[in-house]
């Protein structure tokens, strides 16, 4: 199998259900920074080839704030892929984004506080630029995918990523709609952030499964009725995200070498004297800084 230049990394949901049926090659990949969830997959998906990581690991035995998001990006850029479509379970914020709609997100605020955010934090200093947290050239494929999607799919979305592992609070929930967020998850940041430091193409599919706790459930039904029902939203919003991402595949492979400013996001982002890093640090780091001191 050649050497896939494209991952997916599966959350709750989307990534149980393709590792369930995906068959091909597991690697173990060491990296500087641990090792990732779990071993990931090498595989090939409407006749694409790809590699696949499910984020909380098998059995789903890891909590938002406790995957290795630094190694499963580092690890991710040791194999070679170059573009990241992300997926994640999500509580929806606004009423017209209804539970089983896809959200293409466009943007994200950062609520997360225990988490390692960079590669970069010691040794040399860089600042990669973040207005646009998401590659908009994956999210143009996304988009121009998801007709036929047998669900609505929302062309943009601002994801709140909050630390969890607890859901918000009504107070919260209610903030949350007031800055702008139309989402709430666990697992975007600091995975996003880290992907753009790796100059690595990343997109993220949001599946909303309920409406977080600012809309009051039915007081008629009780915790165990409306869990299967979240447990159902789930189930079918994992699959139109399935067909959704079965649809961009072959459309991301065809534009793999377009340009993109996401691939260089180093270029003016190292901030330290290059004379002064010490060779180690680039030795450690070569996978994501190594061109930058040929």
């Amino acid at each position: 199998m050649p050497s896939p230049r494209i991952a997916v990394i599966g959350g709750t949901g989307l990534g149980q259900e393709f590792a369930a049926s995906a068959g091909g090659r597991q690697v173990v990949v060491d990296t500087p920074f641990g090792r990732p969830s779990g071993p990931i997959l090498l595989t090939s998906c409407e006749g694409v080839d790809i590699a696949f990581l499910s984020r909380h690991g098998p059995a789903h035995l890891l909590s938002p704030s406790a995957v290795p998001y630094r190694a499963n990006i580092f690890a991710l850029k040791q194999l070679g892929i170059t573009h990241v479509i992300a997926s994640g379970a999500t509580g929806s914020l606004r009423e017209q984004i209804e539970p089983r709609h896809l959200v293409i997100c466009d943007q994200v605020i950062d609520r997360t506080f225990r988490r390692a955010g960079t590669f970069f934090d010691e040794g040399l200093v860089a600042h990669v630029e973040f207005a646009e947290p998401f590659c908009p050239m994956l999210r143009r494929i996304l988009i121009e995918a998801s007709p036929g999607i047998p669900a609505s799919v929302h062309a943009s979305g601002t994801y709140v990523c909050m630390e969890g592992p607890q859901f918000s609070t009504v107070a919260e929930s209610r903030m949350h709609r007031a800055w702008g967020g139309d989402l709430i998850g666990m697992t975007c940041m600091p995975e996003a952030r880290l992907a753009r430091e790796a100059e690595m193409c990343y997109a993220l599919l949001a599946l909303p499964t309920d409406y977080d706790c600012w809309r009051p459930h039915d007081p008629g039904r009780d915790r165990r009725a409306l869990l299967e029902e979240i447990l159902g939203h789930l189930k079918a919003v994992t699959a139109n995200g399935l067909k959704l991402l079965r649809a961009a595949l072959p459309k991301i492979a065809a534009r793999l070498d377009e340009p993109c400013p996401c691939r260089d996001a180093l270029a003016m982002a190292i901030w330290s004297d290059k004379s002064a890093i010490a060779p180690e640090t680039v030795r450690r780091l070569e996978p994501l800084i190594g061109r930058y001191f040929a």
